[in-house]
């Protein structure tokens, strides 16, 4: 495979000489298979939640309800333990996300998704041979570390390995692996819920499959110039420069990194040091991408698509059928979003899919208040397709936008001091509201029915106000760079990184220090 040159721009006129070599497209495809495995995790649970035989064993109580005429259609699968079955995946990667954090700067991005790849075989040993539910959510628990130690890795991994130019790009093979793997997750349902009694075994166990190929990903991907440098390895840090760009000209690059470990290494608490003033525009930023990706309703869509499907009256093939179009066309998009946020930036992207999301989710709203009420019959064929169509308006709307872009955007906005801090609130926070929603979800969904989508659409809406106007464009900026080139010159965050230069320097100036 030939390497492809091209020159990232440097301050005062210097250019980064990049190429696009194989090794960083291989190295970032292999990262890459840590989205996989969250993919696969977040898509699974939906479907294997939907099988008679699945509920028989652990949830008969739900399996009762379901069959049940006398319970409402928005109701029959309101149950907390069966929620927790789902959730308890998120809640155990928020607590791991703690410990990733150290890792990720101690140990380096290798070796964090190495512990992340072994979290994820043991747990899906636990949930293939689960003979009770304590069993069950144990598992869920192990995966949840791996998700925790994975997302905190490979984001940062794939921003620092991908040239400028292409970051972003490299950057959404994260999330299109998410997106293929809800896909699998949803096509191997289908398949084993014709498989008696023991269907839903399979669907959680080749969850074995992914986790292999991140374990062994990791065991021959390189680490990061940055990692290595940040750890005091230079002369290793430089040799894998050379090797990741394709050409011996690194120097001016390496210099900075080696810049920018320097101030990293002065921050003793980089915890504390998030919370500094200059600090606050990427950290309030990275927190409300997260919080705001959650509320757009897409995981409550993505985890539980069959349950949903069988809620609006699709019998039980039909619903994972339909949970298997809805994650086609979320992998399609998400390809979209690869090829055009390095060129149309990450604004357009996401103000464009908030249009898309509202309408598609006002309408379903309209469309179930009307057509389908806690004891009728099924949504007619022509209905049930057109609610289907608008999911699938409503995906891919977000697979190209809050997404990729919601792990994109703060992975690249961080400076490096407060780099892995900084992924580790945007891990946890998203973590924290992913299980919020995955706990809630079903309980909504019963008390507020089809309300529930004009919630979600309310919160695309106040979204898309934020993007309007408090989201400054990151395309094709030197991650080193941000602060002078983005934050400084953006209308309202700027106040920010200015007032608290001018706080440095007059207590310099205090103290007899000259900061010049």
């Amino acid at each position: 495979m030939p390497a492809g040159g091209f020159s990232v721009s440097a301050p005062a006129g210097v250019e980064f000489e990049a190429k696009i070599t194989p090794i960083v497209i291989i190295s970032c495809i292999m990262a890459a298979t840590g989205g996989l495995m969250f993919g696969y995790d977040v898509g699974i649970s939906g479907g294997v939640t939907s099988m008679d035989d699945f509920l028989i064993e652990f949830f008969p109580t739900v399996y009762r309800k379901k069959h049940e005429d006398k319970e409402s259609n928005y109701c029959k699968y309101d149950n907390q333990g069966l929620q927790l079955f789902t959730s308890s995946l998120y809640l155990a990667g928020l607590t791991a996300t703690f410990f990733a954090s150290y890792t990720t700067r101690n140990l380096g991005r290798r070796l964090t998704m190495l512990i992340a790849g072994v979290f994820f075989i043991i747990g899906v040993i636990f949930n293939g041979a689960a003979q009770n539910l304590a069993m069950l959510i144990v598992g869920r628990i192990l995966l949840g570390c791996g998700v925790g130690f994975a997302n905190q890795a490979v984001p940062l991994f794939l921003s620092e390995i991908a040239p400028t130019r292409i970051r972003g790009g490299l950057n959404i093979l994260f999330q299109l692996n998410v997106t293929i793997g809800i896909l699998f997750a949803n096509l191997i349902n289908y398949g084993t819920s014709k498989i008696h009694p023991w269907g839903w075994r399979l669907s959680l166990s080749l969850a074995g499959i992914p986790a292999l190929l991140l374990t062994l990903g990791a065991l021959f991907v390189t680490d990061t110039p940055n990692s290595l440098i940040e750890r005091g390895h230079l002369e290793e840090g430089k040799r894998v420069l050379k090797k990741i760009r394709g050409t011996e000209n690194v120097d001016p690059e390496f210099n900075e990194i080696v810049e920018a470990s320097r101030i990293a290494h002065e921050v003793k608490h980089p915890f504390r040091n998030l919370l500094l003033r200059r600090n606050r525009p990427q950290l309030v930023i990275a927190v409300l991408l997260q919080i705001f990706q959650q509320f757009t309703g897409i995981n409550a869509i993505m985890f539980y698509a069959p349950v949903l499907f069988n809620t609006l009256g699709f019998k039980s093939d039909a619903s994972l059928y339909s949970a298997v179009i809805t994650g086609a066309v979320n992998v399609l998009s998400t390809l979209v979003s690869v090829y055009s946020v390095d060129k149309v930036g990450r604004r357009l992207l996401l103000l464009e899919a908030g249009v898309q999301m509202f309408f598609s989710q006002a309408i379903i709203a309209v469309i179930l208040g009307i057509k389908v009420t806690d004891h009728s019959d099924n949504l007619s064929h022509g209905w049930a397709i057109i609610v289907v169509v608008l999911v699938c308006t409503f995906v891919s709307s977000f697979a190209w936008s809050w997404g990729p872009l919601g792990w994109l955007i703060p992975s690249e906005t961080f400076p490096l001091e407060t780099r892995s801090a900084g992924q580790s609130v945007t891990v946890c926070v998203n973590l924290l509201f992913t299980f919020v929603i995955a706990q809630a979800f079903l309980s909504m969904l019963c008390h507020m029915k089809y309300g529930i989508f004009a919630f979600f659409s309310g919160w695309v809406l106040i979204m898309s106000v934020f993007v309007l106007f408090l989201l400054p464009e990151t395309k094709n900026v030197p991650i080193e760079e941000m602060t002078e080139r983005v934050w400084k010159q953006h209308w309202f965050w700027k106040r920010f990184v200015d007032d608290d230069e001018h706080t440095l320097n007059g207590d310099a100036e205090k103290n007899g220090v000259n900061l010049s």
